[in-house]
């Protein structure tokens, strides 16, 4: 698929009077947006395979609702890469990175009155008014008014919310791989943290524990079920513990390469977990004649998509990705669609962009399978709980983080990340602002 050129999304800023939506304000460190009087450190795209630790102008308040935050945590997520490598349309060079991150409030606009100077904060990775359509009935991932990218709306059909960090086809808004953030419509996108959940607690309220909790209650995993997930990640990783706190009976896990690892990684914290290690498959087998073996010959229940649709693995799809015939690879999901029992249930969490080639659609008519689109989840729809059950120790977001890292290193991150490096699992981002690590958090790892 051949995507046009971006669209212009760094026209000066209006006065407030005259700019009704905050979706028309690209990267701050464009000339007309940042307070050239403070720099500060953010990690910057500059191209396929290179990102790099910049001085850049620290933000400004821009429109009436915006909040400025100094983040205190960040990390990388999986769906990261996806711009690393180039994937992502509409990348600019110069856009700083990252999408979740916490930290305390330094200055309001005049009309953002939930939250003072000195709070402790988290925010979701999307970006939502909290007054269109969509955001009323809790689904903010799809905010009518924070992304005006034409291509997004002609791709999908409708309107997405804008997201931190994450190209100008979510709007171009800069991301929180930095040192300060600027978040529009503050008293929407911002949670409150209390005194008793740290930054490395709190902070992944802002993606992966949303992301993980909406993949297992969207795709509806019930008391009983057997579920089967692709990709050990750390979204993997929690998807398997939600599963197993909803009622799932049995859960496989299934990864193999580089990312083999993750597997027994995270069955040291589930034991009663499952796996599947593709890359040890005997001759002859594949991971769906594996799942029927498991599962009566019928396959498992239900199926969750956790790694993305960027990883080729024949031939076939790798050139036609190469040559843009398709964006994305339907393997994966043909893998889940014929593995499921009939009239089972397919969830897709993983980054898929736009188009794929040779999807095996007869299957799922054919057997009744439910092909579930989870979406970029709507996070402020579940934080308020999740962050409850993270107070109770009921759910538990430190078995996944293994390394702690300051900011300066986070080019270098995202070399170990991206090679899947053994032992590295989810990582939390220290910059100045951030507090000693917390109780059973990691240490700090110089690079």
């Amino acid at each position: 698929m051949a995507f046009s050129q971006p669209a212009n999304l760094t026209e000066k800023v209006l006065p407030h009077e005259q700019q009704p939506i905050t979706e028309h304000v690209s990267n701050y460190s464009a000339e007309e947006y940042g307070d050239h009087s403070q720099l500060m450190k953010a990690l910057v795209w500059n191209g396929k395979y290179n990102v790099k630790v910049v001085d850049t102008p620290k933000p400004k308040i821009i429109d009436d609702r915006d909040v400025i935050i100094k983040v205190t945590g960040s990390t990388i997520c999986g769906s990261d890469l996806h711009m690393y490598h180039g994937v992502i349309p509409e990348m600019q060079k110069g856009d700083i990175l990252g999408h979740e991150f916490c930290g305390v409030v330094e200055s309001v606009g005049p009309k953002a009155t939930k939250y003072k100077p000195g709070d402790r904060v988290v925010a979701s990775f999307q970006i939502a008014c909290g007054e269109c359509y969509y955001c009323k009935k809790g689904l903010s991932s799809v905010c009518e008014k924070t992304n005006s990218n034409e291509l997004a709306n002609k791709l999908y059909g409708r309107r997405t919310a804008g997201i931190f960090g994450y190209s100008h086809l979510t709007g171009g808004f800069a991301g929180g791989q930095a040192e300060w953030v600027r978040v529009p419509y503050g008293d929407v996108n911002l949670l409150k943290l209390p005194d008793d959940v740290p930054d490395e607690k709190g902070l992944y309220l802002s993606d992966v524990l949303g992301t993980s909790w909406n993949a297992v209650v969207d795709t509806g995993v019930e008391e009983g079920d057997t579920v089967a997930i692709w990709g050990a990640g750390p979204i993997g990783q929690m998807v398997a513990e939600f599963s197993f706190f909803n009622g799932a009976k049995r859960v496989i896990l299934i990864d193999g390469g580089s990312g083999a690892w993750r597997l027994e990684f995270v069955k040291k914290l589930l034991p009663n977990l499952e796996t599947i290690n593709f890359t040890d498959l005997p001759k002859g087998e594949s991971v769906t004649s594996q799942l029927k073996k498991m599962c009566h010959g019928r396959g498992p229940d239900v199926a969750i998509e956790c790694a993305a649709g960027e990883y080729a693995q024949g031939w076939q799809h790798y050139f036609e990705t190469l040559l843009g015939l398709e964006t994305d690879t339907s393997e994966l999901l043909n893998e889940m669609i014929t593995s499921v029992r009939a009239y089972g249930r397919c969830g897709i969490t993983g980054v898929y962009a736009g188009y794929c080639n040779h999807f095996n659609i007869g299957s799922l008519m054919q057997t009744g399978v439910r092909l579930i689109g989870n979406g970029q989840a709507p996070i402020q729809k579940y934080w308020e709980h999740l962050l409850k059950l993270i107070q109770e120790d009921k759910i538990k977001p430190l078995d996944m983080v293994t390394h702690r890292f300051d900011v300066t290193d986070m080019d270098k991150v995202y070399g170990l990340f991206d090679k899947r490096q053994p032992g590295i699992q989810k990582v939390f981002i220290q910059t100045r602002h951030s507090a000693p690590p917390a109780s059973g958090a990691p240490q700090l790892t110089k690079l």
